[in-house]
């Protein structure tokens, strides 16, 4: 099993707290370390925040949210195996080339840690603030993500969709890992075969063992549909630390190749917390 926490990015006041923070992720044997994303945080909001039941995100309009591509490639300076996540970026709202350049570039300077979390958001306040359309972005992240390994490839890119009109150039660097990762976040709407279809990974933004195992059979009949082997998706789930390593065990055996802790779990202390998690999990 490895190890995660998140978000790095959210509510940090100095760049040396945030890479003090990975450095010590990574100096106890933690694999990864993850971002959370918004570009804004609106005052009011109607849409509903699908992972609470308040309906609300846990970030107030003023917490610093640093740009997850931005501080992953600080930290990537400041670290040498980390892995570096996004838990998740919002694909659907953004430009599927700069995304593609932007991670093609961070996986090369990283020499291969980037983990790119992708999801196609909720948050219609900040679609409008953005100019995006809110609607049809399932089918847009769908086409976004073909279109960007076509980027990858190195090769001749041409790409013409109902969102996109593509042809006759090419975008290096490339990425060092082939393929690129992408882990498709969330539990929601036609996810499973989002994933089944698109994605390396599954990032699970949940911490409950019978709603995890649910939506993993569901992926791995979507598998079924399509011929696809179901044990090359990477599942990657949050968990609170709850249970110790017998709910490790659990969440292992139910298929789970990666957990990752919010910060927020550790405590008032999250130094202590993150030393605690390695000397009675990790070890």
């Amino acid at each position: 099993m490895k190890f995660g926490i998140i978000p790095v990015n959210i509510g940090v006041q100095s760049a040396q707290q945030m890479v003090n923070l990975a450095q010590l992720a990574e100096s106890v044997g933690i694999e990864s370390v993850w971002t959370f994303e918004h570009v804004i945080v609106p005052i009011e909001y109607q849409s509903k925040y699908p992972y609470a039941e308040s309906g609300k995100m846990g970030a107030d309009p003023e917490s610093n949210f640093i740009d997850p591509l931005v501080a992953l490639s600080y930290i990537a300076a400041n670290t040498t195996k980390l892995r570096l996540g996004t838990g998740v970026n919002i694909l659907s709202q953004a430009s599927p080339l700069y995304v593609a350049k932007q991670s093609a570039s961070l996986d090369m300077l990283s020499n291969g840690r980037l983990l790119l979390g992708l999801g196609i958001g909720w948050l219609k306040e900040e679609f409008d603030a953005l100019g995006v359309p809110f609607e049809k972005r399932g089918a847009r992240f769908d086409d976004y993500i073909q279109a960007m390994r076509k980027v990858w490839s190195g090769d001749i890119v041409d790409h013409h969709s109902e969102f996109l009109d593509w042809q006759n150039f090419k975008s290096y660097p490339v990425p060092v890992q082939n393929p690129l990762p992408v882990i498709i976040g969330g539990i929601k709407g036609r996810v499973h075969e989002r994933i089944a279809r698109y994605g390396n990974g599954w990032y699970a933004p949940t911490t409950d063992l019978k709603e995890l195992s649910i939506h993993l059979a569901g992926i791995q009949n979507e598998c079924d549909k399509i011929g696809r082997d179901f044990s090359e998706i990477e599942i990657t789930s949050m968990w609170t630390g709850k249970g110790g390593p017998d709910a490790v065990r659990g969440l292992e055996e139910a298929g789970v190749h990666r957990l990752v802790v919010p910060v927020q779990a550790f405590g008032p202390d999250p130094v202590e917390g993150i030393r605690s998690l390695a000397a009675s999990v990790i070890s």
